[in-house]
Protein backbone atom coordinates (compact mmCIF):
# COMPACT_ATOMS: atom_id res chain seq x y z
CA UNK A 1 0.00 0.00 0.00
CA UNK A 2 1.57 3.25 -1.13
CA UNK A 3 1.73 6.33 1.69
CA UNK A 4 2.32 10.23 2.14
CA UNK A 5 4.15 11.07 4.47
CA UNK A 6 3.83 14.72 5.06
CA UNK A 7 6.80 16.13 7.14
CA UNK A 8 5.44 19.34 9.23
CA UNK A 9 8.11 21.87 10.87
CA UNK A 10 8.51 25.16 11.57
CA UNK A 11 10.06 27.21 9.41
CA UNK A 12 11.30 29.91 11.71
CA UNK A 13 12.79 26.84 13.74
CA UNK A 14 15.35 25.98 10.60
CA UNK A 15 15.99 29.85 10.25
CA UNK A 16 17.83 29.61 13.55
CA UNK A 17 20.07 27.23 12.72
CA UNK A 18 23.93 27.26 12.47
CA UNK A 19 24.83 26.66 8.42
CA UNK A 20 26.96 23.13 9.89
CA UNK A 21 23.56 22.38 11.66
CA UNK A 22 21.49 22.44 8.62
CA UNK A 23 23.86 20.92 6.27
CA UNK A 24 23.94 17.91 9.32
CA UNK A 25 20.50 17.91 9.67
CA UNK A 26 20.20 17.48 5.56
CA UNK A 27 22.73 14.80 5.91
CA UNK A 28 20.76 12.97 8.31
CA UNK A 29 17.69 13.03 5.57
CA UNK A 30 20.11 12.03 2.74
CA UNK A 31 20.90 8.49 4.79
CA UNK A 32 17.57 8.04 5.94
CA UNK A 33 16.69 8.26 2.35
CA UNK A 34 19.29 5.71 1.08
CA UNK A 35 17.68 3.53 3.92
CA UNK A 36 14.22 3.03 2.38
CA UNK A 37 15.47 3.31 -1.27
CA UNK A 38 17.63 0.27 -0.47
CA UNK A 39 14.41 -1.20 1.13
CA UNK A 40 12.45 -1.42 -1.71
CA UNK A 41 10.01 1.54 0.37
CA UNK A 42 10.83 4.52 -1.29
CA UNK A 43 8.82 5.90 -4.15
CA UNK A 44 9.14 9.71 -4.36
CA UNK A 45 10.14 12.83 -2.35
CA UNK A 46 10.89 16.16 -2.13
CA UNK A 47 11.69 19.21 0.36
CA UNK A 48 9.30 22.12 -0.43
CA UNK A 49 10.56 25.90 -0.46
CA UNK A 50 9.21 27.95 1.95
CA UNK A 51 5.46 29.14 2.53
CA UNK A 52 7.31 32.81 1.54
CA UNK A 53 7.08 31.43 -1.68
CA UNK A 54 3.48 29.59 -2.13
CA UNK A 55 1.08 31.08 -4.12
CA UNK A 56 -2.70 29.96 -2.90
CA UNK A 57 -5.69 30.13 -5.56
CA UNK A 58 -9.38 29.65 -4.46
CA UNK A 59 -12.15 30.06 -6.86
CA UNK A 60 -15.48 31.66 -6.03
CA UNK A 61 -18.66 32.36 -7.67
CA UNK A 62 -16.45 32.16 -10.74
CA UNK A 63 -13.63 34.60 -9.89
CA UNK A 64 -10.18 33.28 -8.97
CA UNK A 65 -8.40 34.60 -6.28
CA UNK A 66 -4.75 34.75 -5.99
CA UNK A 67 -2.74 35.55 -2.57
CA UNK A 68 0.90 34.79 -2.13
CA UNK A 69 1.77 32.87 0.75
CA UNK A 70 0.17 29.52 2.29
CA UNK A 71 -3.43 29.04 2.58
CA UNK A 72 -3.36 29.16 6.51
CA UNK A 73 -1.38 30.29 9.51
CA UNK A 74 -0.17 27.41 11.39
CA UNK A 75 2.22 26.83 13.88
CA UNK A 76 3.82 24.15 11.51
CA UNK A 77 4.11 24.27 7.52
CA UNK A 78 4.44 21.50 5.07
CA UNK A 79 8.26 21.55 4.25
CA UNK A 80 8.28 18.45 2.45
CA UNK A 81 6.81 14.99 1.82
CA UNK A 82 8.08 11.22 1.07
CA UNK A 83 5.67 8.67 -1.02
CA UNK A 84 6.63 5.42 0.23
CA UNK A 85 5.25 1.91 -0.10
CA UNK A 86 4.23 -0.01 3.36
CA UNK A 87 2.99 -3.63 3.96
CA UNK A 88 0.31 -1.51 6.54
CA UNK A 89 -0.50 1.46 8.36
CA UNK A 90 2.21 0.01 11.11
CA UNK A 91 4.93 -0.21 9.29
CA UNK A 92 4.24 3.33 7.69
CA UNK A 93 4.13 4.75 11.30
CA UNK A 94 7.49 2.85 11.69
CA UNK A 95 9.19 4.56 8.53
CA UNK A 96 7.44 7.97 9.56
CA UNK A 97 8.81 7.71 12.86
CA UNK A 98 12.93 7.40 11.37
CA UNK A 99 12.30 10.83 9.49
CA UNK A 100 14.88 12.86 10.72
CA UNK A 101 12.88 15.83 11.47
CA UNK A 102 10.01 14.27 13.51
CA UNK A 103 11.50 14.87 16.70
CA UNK A 104 10.93 18.63 16.48
CA UNK A 105 7.83 18.58 14.00
CA UNK A 106 5.46 16.01 12.96
CA UNK A 107 4.83 13.69 10.20
CA UNK A 108 1.44 13.23 9.15
CA UNK A 109 0.96 9.91 7.25
CA UNK A 110 -1.92 9.47 4.65
CA UNK A 111 -3.18 6.48 2.76
CA UNK A 112 -3.19 7.04 -1.40
CA UNK A 113 -6.42 5.92 -2.71
CA UNK A 114 -5.29 3.81 -5.44
CA UNK A 115 -8.01 2.98 -8.22
CA UNK A 116 -7.11 0.45 -10.59
CA UNK A 117 -6.71 1.42 -14.72
CA UNK A 118 -9.70 -0.63 -15.06
CA UNK A 119 -12.00 1.60 -12.95
CA UNK A 120 -10.84 4.52 -14.39
CA UNK A 121 -12.24 2.87 -18.18
CA UNK A 122 -15.30 2.04 -16.72
CA UNK A 123 -16.52 5.74 -15.93
CA UNK A 124 -14.80 6.46 -19.05
CA UNK A 125 -11.77 8.22 -18.03
CA UNK A 126 -8.77 8.82 -19.95
CA UNK A 127 -6.26 7.19 -17.65
CA UNK A 128 -2.34 7.49 -17.37
CA UNK A 129 -0.43 4.75 -15.58
CA UNK A 130 2.93 4.56 -14.39
CA UNK A 131 4.89 2.27 -12.56
CA UNK A 132 2.93 2.87 -9.28
CA UNK A 133 0.27 5.70 -10.18
CA UNK A 134 -2.79 5.80 -11.92
CA UNK A 135 -4.56 9.20 -13.02
CA UNK A 136 -7.93 9.48 -14.34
Amino acid sequence: MKYMLLIYNEEKAWGAFSEAQRQGFMGEFMKFTQQIQSAGQWLSSSQLQPTSAATSVRVRDGKRLVTDGPFAETREQLGGYYLIEAKNLDEAIAIAARIPSVSAGTVEVRPLVERPAQECSRRGAPCVQRAWQVWC
